[in-house]
């Protein structure tokens, strides 16, 4: 049974002591480590936040560079491309040219041996048709 007397008020006093005691030397420094460690933990989160975003806007001007160098290249390799067409056309046009001027060359010197054949071959048919007859007789004509 609970009894009254001069120790429970001692006890009361013992226990508020305790309380102001225990608030000074270990509640409050608790506190106040943990609200550190809060603050530091949200300012921590913040410049995680911020060195995020800060790459993702390097990776995305990377890649705007990249796609920007990636156009030009391209753009350069088709103009050489392109040039480098005009002047193989260019050069197999002259060559054919040049093939069609010695084939025209050739085509006339063979005509003109053609003829001079047939002007030597014209004036030799009447000596290989006396031949050709004496031989089919078989005596001389």
């Amino acid at each position: 049974m609970i009894t009254v007397d001069i120790t429970m008020p001692i006890h009361i006093l013992n226990i508020l002591f305790l309380i102001v005691v225990l608030n000074a030397v270990l509640y409050r420094p608790v506190r106040r480590i943990l609200a550190e460690r809060k603050q530091k933990i949200t300012e921590l989160n913040n410049d995680v936040e911020t060195f995020n975003k800060n790459a993702k806007l390097r990776a995305e001007q990377f890649e705007q560079k990249f796609r920007d160098a990636r156009r030009k290249a391209k753009a350069e390799f088709d103009t050489a491309r392109n040039e480098a067409q005009a002047a193989g056309s260019e050069k197999l046009q002259q060559i054919r040219n040049e093939s069609d001027k010695a084939k025209a060359a050739q085509l006339g010197t063979l005509a003109a041996d053609i003829k001079a054949a047939e002007q030597a071959l014209k004036g030799q048919v009447e000596s290989f048709a006396t031949e050709m007859a004496g031989k089919v007789l078989g005596r001389a004509l």
